[in-house]
């Protein structure tokens, strides 16, 4: 439990959204602490860019309650605000402004004071890599130097908290390494909840991963735990040890018989005599069973390789419908 005196930075309970007939949220609830760098994972219509824009302020909850450093985003609107730094997915700019106008407007919106306002402007510029382009129209800017803008613009103000929705988007690779490695520079001194369809990006750069489907949460735990999962797979290549031939059938029958294996099926594998396996087994390793099976059935263990389940395949899992 939070104590009141150092409230969670983000603590969501029993949030509720409804669009007409449409329910974008469903009684969600989790809390996140300060300093943490979280990424916000569900599929399409999963209820993420709904709760980011909740917690933005941007929009108001149909039932539920949401708080920023201890602020309800409903009733401390504007003090809560302050807190936030946001960067929706769309990435709205002005295009016909430079990027230092741009800045200043934002600042103006932001209600920096003015004696701060130059150095909160050079300071984002630079943190985001935009001195070589604060002179230019942001039109002319290439996608990537106008996400590194719309970074700018959160972080302009100091919040505490970052809102990234889909901060990667549309940009090349090059870009979203150099992104990347800005929003990993900016998660060490402030809390980032962060949405994206790049699990790479997630393992990156979160050190929690947050799964939502249908407007519920379905997963909270790390990338690395999830990655492990509760299923995995064990590649076997055997041959026959003394000359004779072995029967595909047979060795399946071996190996499935071998605690915590749930299927085996039969691969490929090169070179005369050989036979390849898949292992799928639960939590708990069947490498060392597998290789004394080996020995004691009379075949020598060519090759053996564990694969664990991606956060692909856990997140696929947790989100089919």
């Amino acid at each position: 439990m939070v104590s009141s005196s150092s409230p969670a930075m983000i603590q969501i309970d029993g949030l509720v959204k409804e669009y007409g007939p449409t329910k974008a949220l469903r009684g969600l609830s989790f809390e996140v602490p300060r300093g943490q760098v979280v990424g916000f994972l569900g599929p399409n219509g999963a209820g993420k860019s709904t709760t980011m824009k909740i917690l933005a302020g941007y929009l108001q909850p149909t039932g539920g309650r949401a708080r920023v450093g201890g602020l309800d985003v409903a009733t401390d609107r504007l003090a809560a605000r302050k807190l936030v730094g946001y960067l929706p997915e769309n990435n709205p700019l002005y295009e016909e402004m430079m990027v230092k106008e741009f800045l200043e407007f934002v600042a103006d919106v932001r209600n920096v004071p003015a004696s701060e306002r130059k150095d909160a402007i050079r300071r984002a510029a630079e943190r985001c890599g935009l001195m070589p382009v604060i002179g230019k129209d942001i039109g002319q800017l290439s996608k990537g130097f106008r996400q590194r803008v719309g970074l700018a613009q959160a972080i302009l103000h100091n919040p505490d908290l970052l809102i990234l929705d889909e901060p990667t988007s549309g940009l090349d690779p090059n870009q979203i390494v150099d992104i990347r490695a800005l929003i990993k520079e900016l998660g060490k001194e402030k809390t980032i909840i962060m949405s994206t369809h790049i699990m790479s990006e997630v393992q990156a750069t979160c050190s929690r991963v947050l799964i939502i489907s249908g407007g519920t949460l379905v997963a909270d735990d790390s990338p690395e735990h999830l990655s492990e999962g509760e299923s995995g797979k064990v590649t076997v290549v055997v041959a026959p040890r003394n000359g004779s031939p072995l029967a595909a059938d047979a060795v399946v029958k071996i190996f499935k018989a071998l605690p915590g294996v749930s299927d085996v099926k039969a691969t490929d594998a090169e070179g005369a005599g050989t036979l390849g396996f898949e292992l799928r087994h639960g939590k708990d390793d069947p490498r060392r069973s597998v290789f004394e099976a080996a020995m004691q059935n009379g075949m020598v263990l060519l090759e053996m390789r564990r694969q664990q389940v991606s956060l692909e395949e856990t997140f696929r899992k947790l989100t089919a419908k």
